[in-house]
């Protein structure tokens, strides 16, 4: 009698329809997401809040938390971003895990998804944790004083210049 062989089984995120591995991907978005816990914890816990450390003349570590999103944007309403920006932020990391399965072969744009899926997450969680976000990043320079920012943050953007770079390279293909 003929015995039915059994189907190896198959990792749940290791393949993605692009013929690629989606585990690569979560790696590099899971550093990100370390290496921004990490630094803000740092921060928190070396630091008062509103504590300026200068380190050169263009550059700080100054201790605030923004209850707003990007640059505090919304930052004065009375609380109910926190639960916007937080499922908001679920929400964009579900969506880019899902990018990131069916297109996993596609080295650039998975980088820009990567980055900003680790910021999006690093982000979320201080809004569950703190109700707000830790920042501490200053830059100064040439009379122009950016908004403070953090790790996350800085992810996001380069995120999103590469993800615009894959989009211009795609377009003139």
């Amino acid at each position: 009698m003929a015995t039915k062989k059994s189907s190896s089984s198959k990792p749940i995120i290791s393949t993605g329809s692009g013929g690629g591995k989606l585990l690569p991907w979560l790696g590099i978005a899971t550093i990100i997401l370390l290496l921004d816990q990490l630094s803000k914890i740092t921060i928190t816990k070396l630091m008062t809040f509103g504590q300026t450390i200068v380190i050169t003349e263009n550059f700080n570590l100054y201790f605030t938390f923004n209850p707003g999103a990007a640059w505090g944007f919304l930052a004065g309403q009375s609380g109910w971003q926190r639960h916007f920006f937080t499922v908001l932020g679920i929400g964009a990391a579900a969506f880019i895990i899902v990018m990131l399965k069916k297109n996993s072969a596609q080295r650039l744009f998975c980088w820009a998804m990567s980055l900003i899926l680790g910021g999006a997450i690093g982000n979320v969680i201080d809004r569950i944790v703190y109700g707000k976000v830790v920042d501490f990043l200053d830059v100064h320079a040439f009379g122009w004083h950016w908004p403070t920012f953090n790790v996350a943050d800085a992810a996001i953007c380069i995120g999103a210049g590469l993800f615009i770079l894959d989009e211009f390279r795609r377009v003139n293909k």
